[in-house]
């Protein structure tokens, strides 16, 4: 009798076991499922906790450094703003008359010594096809004046009197710091306002000097007449041979600002 009471109670602690055990395998089993659950929801790429944390909003991505569109719209803002951009806008518009013209030129850092110097000056070396030999020194605003004359009034006189055009302009002075020779006023050099014309080098090889030239060179005596009569147009200020022996070996041309408009022409 005892050992029957033995056998069942060792078939009831098999039974519990065995429930125990499919327990287990059937929690395991939820488990597994819920973690499932759980990763399907993660990015496929792992991004990094930090970054895994910040709300992606709606169009965010068009914000990101690699989208060419939008850097295109939003501009770096530690790089220095260009030297026009700086300029006033009558600065700005005269480099915009200098291309114009097809002037060659560069800008050059402000030039202030003493009471001489320029706020925004232009380095010219071409006009076209004619080169500054040395290349000069200029306000924008000298150097458009000198252009205008070169392409109008020069190019066009050196054709019908040398049927030639123009290849080189021989220049002595441009930006100098100086006085008016015998006076105690700042000459128009020291601010940019002047350019002095040596010779003019025309494409068939003439150089023409501008000194004062023979009884009978009729055709250069009429070309200079011609440059310093038509310089009066673009010019407050022409001075050549004649005038004085200071300018006895060249032309002098200005745009000195006169408040009665009076242009010197001699």
């Amino acid at each position: 009798m005892a050992g029957i009471f033995r056998a069942a109670a060792m078939v009831a602690r098999q039974s519990k076991r065995a429930a125990m055990v499919t327990a287990g395998l059937a929690l395991a089993a939820v488990s597994a499922c819920n973690t499932g659950s759980v990763l399907s929801l993660q990015p496929a790429v792992d991004v990094g906790a930090q970054t895994a944390a910040v709300p992606q909003y709606e169009g965010m991505q068009k914000l990101v450094p690699s989208n060419p569109y939008m850097t295109a719209a939003y501009p770096r803002m530690d790089e220095p703003m260009s030297e026009a951009e700086q300029m006033p806008a009558s600065e700005t518009d005269c480099r915009g008359e200098l291309r114009r013209l097809g002037v060659v030129y560069t800008d050059v850092q402000p030039i202030h010594e003493g009471q001489c110097g320029i706020d925004y000056p232009v380095k010219v070396s071409a006009i076209g096809g004619i080169q500054m030999k040395p290349a000069a020194t200029l306000t924008c605003d000298m150097a458009a004046s000198f252009a205008a004359w070169t392409r109008n009034e020069l190019v066009p006189s050196a054709r019908w009197r040398y049927f030639s055009g123009v290849k080189t302009i021989h220049q002595g002075s441009s930006y100098s710091c100086r006085n008016i020779a015998g006076e105690g006023v700042l000459s128009e050099h020291g601010k940019g306002n002047a350019l002095d014309v040596m010779s003019i080098e025309l494409n068939n090889g003439d150089d023409i000097d501008v000194r004062k030239p023979g009884l009978f060179a009729f055709r250069t005596r009429g070309f200079l007449n011609n440059v310093r009569a038509d310089g009066c147009q673009y010019f407050t200020t022409v001075l050549g041979p004649g005038y004085n022996y200071d300018h006895r070996n060249h032309f002098h041309f200005d745009i000195k600002n006169r408040k009665s408009g009076y242009r010197a022409c001699r």
